[in-house]
Parts: structure tokens; sequence; C-alpha cells
């Protein structure tokens, strides 16, 4: 089953049943609720594909699969928290609709069901799952923690941040292309090509995603076009503006970064500004290294649907809002 829709559709109603029905329901209703949620589930996906390009089926991988939306799930719980965000997909969070104690509550809870989950795996070796997952954690937190530290460092780097994405965002990623190595008993080059497929793909989304929060259309984007620059956050298009620009440019794009934060009024005149000077391009551009780097290292597996299918997802996220 390595077409992308049917593997998404097994994933819905494998997620449906994996909320148990217990007591109290203010423990169990959070989950459900954020469970419930309109997601691509692009994580779980992505595992399966990988698991299938490495001889393994999808119903065998599964429980790997819903272990990571689990904890994604979660990730994001206790992100609107840090964020102190109000929605989320178009919907309260948690900690909105409920309270911030029971949001990180709930948070644990299912980050502690993500664990069994994934061990609920049968396919590979176990304890080299666990020992990969153990470190996409890890690497995930410190992530966390340096795009904390951002807020208030002036001295942010390109390739700083770039290596932050690869634990806060990549780290998932790669993780769900590794795991259908592990799951299969892949050698360690298969491994590698895989990981490595999963933090370019991570990268190449990050960007994107920090590319389309200033030039997406409003209403498709269902965020404030421009968020980013308004809340001075050090992503990737404010900082290689701050590293290719000079003389007025670089005053009015540091003004940001000192202040922080730009007027919502002003957002049309920074990306005019950032369309000028090269900053959109340059940002479009670094999608399309990733994405071809993360596609060059798939080209190593086996040919097989699956891995075509894989390389179809990779490129399909990076062509979100064209």
């Amino acid at each position: 089953m390595s077409d992308v829709s049917a593997l998404r559709a097994s994933v819905e109603a494998a997620l449906a049943s994996v909320v148990p029905r217990r007591a109290p329901a203010d423990l169990y209703d959070p989950y459900r609720y954020v469970m419930a949620g309109e997601g691509k589930r692009l994580r779980p996906v992505l595992l399966l594909l990988a698991a299938e390009a490495c001889g393994v089926p999808a119903v065998e991988a599964m429980p790997a699969a819903l272990a990571t939306e689990v904890f994604h799930n979660f990730t994001l719980v206790h992100d609107d928290i840090m964020d102190r965000a109000s929605t989320r997909r178009g919907r309260d969070t948690v900690h909105v609709r409920w309270d911030e104690p029971t949001a990180i509550l709930a948070g644990d809870l299912m980050m502690g069901e993500s664990y069994g989950l994934l061990a609920q795996t049968r396919a590979g070796d176990l304890r080299v799952l666990l020992e990969a997952w153990g470190e996409m954690v890890r690497r995930l937190c410190e992530g966390q923690m340096e795009d904390m530290r951002f807020a208030t460092d002036p001295n942010v780097s390109v390739e700083r941040y770039l290596r932050m994405i690869d634990g806060k965002t990549g780290a998932l990623v790669a993780f769900c292309f590794e795991a259908g190595a592990i799951l299969a008993g892949a050698d360690a080059d298969t491994r590698r090509h895989l990981h490595d497929a999963g933090i370019e793909t991570g990268r190449a989304f990050q960007i994107l995603d920090d590319l389309l929060d200033l030039t997406a259309d409003d209403a498709a984007w269902g965020k404030t076009v421009g968020g980013d620059l308004v809340e001075g956050k050090r992503a990737y298009l404010l900082l290689r503006a701050l590293e290719t620009t000079t003389g007025d440019d670089r005053a009015f794009f540091q003004a940001i970064a000192d202040r922080p934060g730009l007027d919502p009024d002003a957002i049309p005149d920074a990306r005019a500004r950032m369309e000028t000077v090269g900053v959109l391009d340059d940002a479009r551009g670094a999608v399309a290294r990733h994405t071809a780097a993360a596609l060059a290292c798939l080209a190593a597996l086996p040919p097989s649907d699956a891995r075509d299918g894989l390389a179809a997802l990779v490129r399909d996220m990076a062509g979100r809002g064209r």
C-alpha cells in the first residue's frame, strides 16, 4: 500500500481507536480532542512509506507510525502553552479550552502513550528502535531550547538557525525516515541515507514554512501573514536579510530584530524589500536545494513504488503554496 492517500486513510482509521475511553474524562477528553484535530498526518505516512521502501508492510509499521503522530501532537500541546497560542488548526488550544495544568498533564499522557504504541512494534529490533526514539526526543528538546534562546540572543546566524531546525523540526522527521530502515533490519548505510533524507526534508519544510509566513494568501494560510516579523522572530527570512543587506535595508531589518517586532502595517514594505534584495528568492532556492538533497539520499534505496511515493511526498511538501 504505497499510495499516499490510502496510507493517510489507514492512519486516520487506526488513530480513531488509539485514545482509550477511560476515566477521568477531564484527562482523556483533551487527548481525544487533540487527536481529532485536522492534520495532514505527514509524519506517520512518511514512516509507512519508508518502511515499505525497505520491505516492511505498512501494517507491521503502523504502531511506530501512530507513535510518531501522537508524539508530534504532544509537542504541539506543549508548544502552544510556551507560545501562549490561543488557536491551533482553527480550534481553541488545549490550555485555552481547558486550562494550563490540564494541558500539561494531557501532553504528558500523550508522550507516555506514544512510548506504549512504539513498544507494540513487532518488526525489527525494538531496542534499536527505542534508542533512535530516545535520541530523537533529546535532539528535539535541544532544538526547542535553542529556539527559545534566539528570542534574546542578538548573534543568531543562518547556519545556527539551520542546526536548530535539525533538532526542533528535523529530528522527528528524520526518525520517521530512519525507522523504516530499523524496522527492516537494514544496514548502516541505508539507515544513514534515510536519516539524512529526513534532516534535509525537515530543513526544506521549515524554510518553506518561514517563507509562506510572509508570502502566503491570508485565507489559505490560516494565520496572520507576516506574523514572524511582527513578533521579531529570528527565523530564516529575517536572518538572511540581516546577513545579506546593507545601508537602509540593513537598518530596516535590524530595527525589527532590535525592537523586537514590526508594526503590522509595515508588513507590505518588509515583503517588498525582501523581494527586491533577493531574500525571498534565496529562501525559495534553499527549499529547492534541501529538497534535492533529500531526493538524492532516497535515490540510494532500491527502486520501488514505495520509494517513488516517498520521493513524491517530499516534493509535495516542498511545493506547498505554489
